[in-house]
């Protein structure tokens, strides 16, 4: 499943690991829906898979790898997305919402005058 733990980190975790971040953050930024970031994530997957198979030998068509480097890619690129909505909706509606956290917002109880 996992070729070399060493491989995993540095080119799932690291690389494309921050690939998917900024992945999520530009769906987010540009106001499309979160399933583009899904979709740019499987396609990822499949980068993260062929470069584990060119640089360090890895099986290239491994269903299990590819699931796990998806699945996990996918979970980092929808919380980028999820972070900077939350972030861009206090933004640019300040007067409406204020942060609820990282990952959220709420709407303003006292609006200003």
């Amino acid at each position: 499943m996992i070729h070399s733990i060493p491989a995993f980190i540095g080119v799932t975790l690291a690389f494309m690991g921050g690939c998917a971040f900024m992945t999520g953050q530009a769906v987010a930024n540009t106001w499309r829906p979160l399933w583009q970031v899904v979709a740019y994530c499987l396609l990822l997957g499949a980068a993260d898979r062929f470069l584990v198979f060119a640089l360090f030998g890895g099986p290239l068509l491994d269903l299990a790898g590819y699931l796990l480097d998806t699945a996990l890619l996918t979970a980092i690129g929808t919380a980028a997305w999820r972070m900077t909505r939350a972030r861009r909706m206090c933004l640019q509606y300040p007067w409406l919402y204020e942060r609820a956290g990282l990952f959220g917002w709420r709407e303003r109880l006292s609006h200003p005058a």
